[in-house]
């Protein structure tokens, strides 16, 4: 059984780069802290590795035994979340937080000629409510660019037909700057008002663009009039508008007392995430695991899981929502399948922690077995690529030239799905005149497995290459030609389709498809080391001179020849007898000899 020490690190590196809220227990499964963080792994990590000022911090960290989380979509979320869970649970080492605080609300109130205030306190009257903010200096910006949009009133009078009819009010300064239309002397019908609350609501559920649009405008006017202070001020509403996230998914307190569940799986098991949902927030995240027996239905394994966990969490919530409809019926449920809205965010919050569970759960057993990542690789790769065996050996072909120049090719050899770099080879063209690929193609595998066959030596799994159905049939002739049948695929560079070579439709995978990540690594590192190999040519071909090309004239003359005269036609003009003194007679004769008689191209260094 592993030690406390051994279970945190294992914990610790399953960790995702995700936002989110973590949950320290100790040996008894009691709840010690709540917190949130922007990137999980790092600030978790940040516990455990070192000793802190803080007394208290080092005494949580001793008695923490387990870790639990729950990642979100930003870290605006994380904080809502957070403050739900504390709120909840009253952790001990959360004191700081355990007070009456709650984060403000823009309610829109349930009356004749509705209100719009910022409230702190959520009463469930039929109101609505958006929010929470986070930053309650953006609720009231937010709130006082729709009074400067929107004639709203912000009295407290209650508005009935009868008050407006008897004249129990009048009118305030609010009406006289023209901020009020004055509704409560029935200068204003109901109809009229609501349309300004309907656009408010708009604005509120996220359409935060109309709201930016008039900032802009009334910032130019600003600047134009040349009140720069004014503009200024408008700027800053307008900056903190524009970092204004629309909404968070968890944000609605009108969702009350809701289950949320949601649905993941693999070949052999099925995974169920449960999330209750209390005043819009987050309070409990479970995810629990079937292994399927007989073939079950998704639909049966979520009415299971629904019993389950009702059961376990006793839960009461009359609405749950659902990726699907489950199989079974149950009393006093309503089911939900939401499709955009608040409830959808929900969902999708779930769903991001049921895939996540299914990534630590792989984590865990590729770390106890580090060979069964390969195999799961290896196996994809064999039902994607139509193989009959494992491709534990894999060689990738790119070739390279600029113009038709110089042309190279690049073989890069992966086993186990990984680089095996002292089996990379590099080969010159030898028989290819011009930019022909497709020749290259050919004449390149064709040395490469003659040598191997010559060598006796393991023929790959799969040869890929970097190219379409050109270069792929290149390569098939070539084995053909050789009597070899070694499975072959290309890769198309612009849509990364795969191309066999008896199939005239290309392969669609995935972009997550770890068999096509797997294909791409292969070619980008067969063109990364084609282009190296390329560049050293370009590179050598530069240095050379007429001078290589003449017999008796190594590369120690050649450099002190260069290194007095500069240039090949300098040399050309030079006297014998000086370049004996310095070569002697008879590779002065010899060169000379070798730049006139010969008609050699002279080239400048």
């Amino acid at each position: 059984m592993a030690t406390r020490d051994e279970h945190i690190k294992q914990l610790l590196s399953l960790l995702p780069d995700s936002p989110g809220v973590y949950q320290y227990y100790d040996k008894e499964g009691t709840l010690l802290y709540v917190g949130k963080a922007k990137n999980l792994k790092r600030r978790v990590h940040s516990y455990f590795n070192k000793v802190h000022e803080s007394q208290r911090t080092n005494i949580l960290v001793r008695k923490i035994h387990d870790i639990k989380y729950i990642v979100v979509a930003s870290e605006e979320d994380a904080l809502h979340l957070e403050n739900a869970l504390i709120k909840e649970h009253k952790p001990f080492y959360n004191v700081m937080l355990k007070d009456d605080k709650t984060y403000p609300w823009i309610t829109i109130r349930q009356e004749p000629f509705p209100r719009i205030f910022l409230t702190r306190k959520v009463i469930h009257d039929g109101s609505r409510y958006y929010g929470p903010y986070a930053n309650v200096q953006l609720a009231r910006t937010v709130l006082e660019l729709i009074r400067a949009l929107y004639p709203i009133r912000t009295c407290s009078h209650l508005l009935t037909p009868e008050n407006i009819n008897r004249h129990k009010y009048k009118l305030c300064l609010q009406y006289h700057i023209k901020n009020c239309k004055g509704a409560c002397e029935g200068l204003e019908s109901e109809e009229e008002y609501l349309k300004y609350i309907t656009q408010v609501r708009q604005i509120l559920s996220g359409n935060i663009q109309q709201l930016s649009e008039h900032l802009r405008n009334e910032m130019q006017q600003l600047s134009e009039q040349l009140k720069f202070e004014e503009a200024q001020e408008i700027k800053e509403k307008y900056l903190l508008i524009e970092k204004y996230k629309a909404k968070s998914v968890i944000v609605s307190a009108s969702i009350h007392n809701v289950d949320v569940y949601s649905y993941d799986e693999e070949e052999n098991e099925s995974y169920v995430n449960y999330m209750h949902v209390r005043n819009g927030s987050i309070v409990q995240s479970y995810t629990i695991e079937y292994r399927k027996k007989l073939d079950e239905s998704k639909e049966e394994i979520l009415s299971l899981a629904i019993a389950e966990l009702r059961t376990r969490f006793k839960s009461l919530s009359r609405e749950v929502i659902v990726p699907f409809l489950p199989e079974s019926e149950f009393e006093n449920i309503q089911f939900t399948i939401p499709i955009r809205g608040d409830k959808k965010q929900l969902l999708l919050v779930s769903e991001k922690n049921v895939k996540q569970y299914k990534i630590d759960k792989q984590k865990i057993a590729e770390k106890l077995n580090p060979e069964q990542r390969v195999t799961r690789i290896l196996s994809q790769a064999q039902k994607d690529f139509r193989l009959h065996n494992l491709p534990m050996h894999i060689e990738c072909f790119d070739n390279s030239n600029i113009q038709g120049t110089l042309p190279v090719s690049a073989c890069v050899v992966f086993k186990k799905a990984k680089p095996s770099k002292k089996d990379y080879r590099h080969f010159n063209v030898k028989t290819v005149e011009g930019p022909d690929d497709y020749a290259t193609m050919y004449e390149v595998i064709t040395r490469r497995y003659r040598r191997l066959v010559e060598e006796n030596a393991p023929l790959p799994d799969l040869i890929v290459v970097d190219g379409g159905k050109g270069q792929l049939h290149a390569a098939f002739d070539a084995l053909k030609d050789l009597s070899l049948d070694i499975p072959l695929i290309g890769i198309a560079e612009r849509l990364e389709n795969i191309f066999f070579p008896d199939d005239p439709t290309p392969l669609f995978l995935d972009k997550n498809s770890e068999s096509l990540r797997l294909i791409q690594q292969m070619r980008d590192e067969a063109h990364r080391f084609g282009i190296t190999h390329h560049r050293n040519r370009r590179s050598k071909k530069q240095t050379e001179s007429a001078l290589d090309h003449i017999k008796g004239i190594g590369p120690k003359t050649r450099d002190a020849l260069l290194s007095k005269y500069k240039s090949v036609k300098r040399i050309k003009e030079v006297p014998l007898q000086e370049l004996s003194r310095l070569i002697g007679e008879k590779k002065a004769i010899a060169l000379l000899d070798g730049l006139n008689n010969n008609n050699l191209t002279i080239k400048q260094l």
